[in-house]
Order: structure tokens, then C-alpha cells, then sequence
């Protein structure tokens, strides 16, 4: 049985679809490209992101020649698979000094492929070192072509003062992913809370009775995951690019078909995650919202998806309950249809 809270997300969707297409589509004037940094972790937002990428390029018809990860690049392969066609940087939330692996990946590659086009697809930007901002600057300025998509304004006012690159504003590429149809709800709130270095809210076990409260990062459930990525780093014979390629898309299709399958179980849902945000926009289920440490999720609806009854900006955990709440009790089927 189809579900959806909210009539309204199908359009917003269609919206965001739109303003990521006229932000990059004039970049990729070929067909062939490459696209690097596919998540090797847990966290179903950054899964999402890679199919939302993926899904847009297949409508593009762009030919993704060569994928990888932060640890299995291979220069020569993607040289020998694209010759100088762009190459494409994962988008995200890890532009800047808290994910450490994933930005010097990223700036390896902008230092090494100058005869490259790159295009960092839409990311935050958020640094806590000024020292490390100027050397990630330092890299940038030797690029002859390097070009950076940003998901919020701050981040944007921030990469046009600080690189010399040409910085654009885009949505977050999930979006491309589309609506999602869900199942009826087993819970009138469920709470999708951060429990990385990201957190400013710290709940103990459940939030209130009644109220589930967790994450998304434990993939205990997905026998296959460790096969499906292990794989997806070997192969050294002619096709295994695009047998990679396939064995990433599967690792991050089950990732964020548990991602929403766990959102699907709340009528509304209560989150300090973006793509709690954005995933349940998919599937029409409003939203409390509270920002994670440096106010990504706030940056993100004032640039883009704030402003519809779709969300509600909780300025306390307990503030989002009683939000949510009552936004469930509005929801929820007459007692005799429940029954």
C-alpha cells in the first residue's frame, strides 16, 4: 500500500531535480566521465547521494567510465578508461577538516589530474583549522580547471573568497533519486538522530516512550555488504570497471533501501541528519529538524527546501516531540478505520 503524508513533495523533488540539472549540466559537455570517492561506510545518506549521482547521469547518458573509492584509485586505469574526459568528485557533507580521509583524497586528485576537468559535485563546506583551509586554497589555485558545487549559501560565500575555482550552488544530489513509495507507518514518531562527531544533541536511549530513537550507521542486517564491497575493490582484467561500478551501486541501492525502510516505520520523523531530511522528503513524511554542529541542515532548507509544511525547524529536542506530535495526530486514520 502506497503512503505519502505530504502531497506536496512530489514537486519539490521535480524542483530540486531542475536546479541541479541547470547547475551542472553545461560542465559535462561529452559522454564519458569518471566519478570517484564512492562511500565505502555505513552512512545511507552518502549511499543516497551516490545513486542520486548515478541516477542523474544515466538520464544525462553520460558513461561512467571509471569508479572508485578513496582507497583503490588507480591513475593509470582511469587514464587508460577516459583519456582527459572530466572527472567527477562524490558530493557530500566532508569539504573541509572533519572527514580528513576523504578530503585528502579529494585533494590528491585535484593535484594530480590538472589536465583533467573536476567537478566537485554538491557539497558543505566547513573547516575548524584556517591553516588547513589555506592549504586546501594552495591546491585548488594550481588547477587550471576545477570547479565546485556547494549546497548552501554560507558554503558558497566561503569557497568564492577563499579558491580561485569557479563555485556554484547546487542541491544535494539525492534528490535525482525521485519519490519513494512507502509503507503504512508502525510508529507515530520516530527519531533519526546522529551518534558520530557531527551530534549536538545527545538523547539516552529512547527520547520519550513510544518514540524509537536511533541511527542509521549499524548494517549488521546486510549479510551481503561485505561481499558486495570487498568485490567491488578487486578486478584487474578488462570490464572490471564497470563491474565495479555495478558492485558500488548495489552496496549503496541496499544501503539506502534500509535507510528507508527505517524512516518508513514513523508517520512523522524527528532529525539531526540531512538526508533524514532529504529521504523523507522522498517519502513524503514530514519532519522536526535540528541541525547538527555546525548548522548544516539550517543552511540547507534556507537555501533550498525550508518553507513548506513539509518541515517544521524544532529549536529543541523537546520542541520537535511536541511538534511532531501533534503533526502525527493529524495524520493518523480515524480510530474506526485504524482498528
Amino acid at each position: 500500500m502506497k503512503h505519502h503524508a505530504f502531497s506536496g513533495h512530489v514537486a519539490l523533488i521535480a524542483d530540486m531535480q531542475h536546479k541541479f540539472h541547470a547547475a551542472i549540466a553545461d560542465l559535462l559537455p561529452g559522454e564519458e566521465l569518471s566519478l570517484l570517492d564512492f562511500p565505502m561506510h555505513p552512512n545511507v545518506g552518502d549511499a543516497a547521494i551516490w545513486l542520486g549521482e548515478i541516477a542523474y547521469l544515466a538520464k544525462a547518458r553520460k558513461d561512467v567510465r571509471y569508479c572508485s573509492s578513496f582507497a583503490n584509485l588507480d591513475p593509470g586505469r582511469l587514464g587508460r578508461a577516459t583519456g582527459r574526459a572530466p572527472i567527477l568528485l562524490h558530493g557530500g557533507g566532508n569539504f573541509g577538516d572533519i572527514w580528513l580521509h576523504h578530503q585528502t583524497f579529494r585533494e590528491r586528485v585535484i593535484d594530480r589530474f590538472r589536465d583533467h576537468r573536476i567537478v566537485q559535485l554538491p557539497q558543505s563546506i566547513h573547516y575548524r583549522s584556517e591553516a588547513r583551509a589555506d592549504e586546501t586554497a594552495r591546491i585548488i589555485e594550481r588547477h587550471p580547471d576545477f570547479v565546485l558545487l556547494v549546497r548552501d549559501r554560507p558554503s558558497l560565500e566561503f569557497a568564492r573568497r577563499k579558491f580561485q575555482c569557479e563555485v556554484r550552488l547546487a542541491p544535494d544530489a539525492a534528490f535525482n533519486i525521485g519519490p519513494r513509495d512507502s509503507s503504512p507507518p508502525n510508529f507515530d514518531v520516530l527519531a533519526l538522530m546522529r551518534t558520530d562527531g557531527e551530534r549536538c544533541v545527545r538523547p539516552a536511549g529512547a527520547i520519550v516512550p513510544d518514540v524509537p530513537t536511533e541511527d542509521w550507521l549499524d548494517e549488521s542486517r546486510l549479510r551481503n555488504r561485505v561481499a558486495v564491497v570487498a568485490g567491488a575493490v578487486s578486478g584487474a582484467v578488462h570490464g572490471a570497471d564497470r563491474a565495479r561500478l555495478s558492485r558500488f551501486n548495489s552496496a549503496a541501492q541496499a544501503r539506502v533501501r534500509r535507510g528507508l525502510g527505517q524512516l518508513s516505520r514513523g508517520r512523522v520523523i524527528v532529525t539531526d541528519r540531512l538526508h533524514g531530511h532529504i529521504l523523507s522528503t522522498l517519502l513524503g513524511r514530514p519532519q522536526a529538524l535540528l541541525d547538527n554542529d555546525y548548522g548544516k541542515i539550517g543552511r540547507f532548507l534556507e537555501a533550498f527546501t525550508g518553507g513548506t509544511d513539509l518541515t517544521y525547524t524544532a529549536t529543541s529536542l523537546d520542541d520537535a516531540l511536541e511538534w511532531s506530535v501533534g503533526k502525527a495526530r493529524t495524520l493518523a486514520p480515524p480510530a474506526s478505520l485504524a482498528a
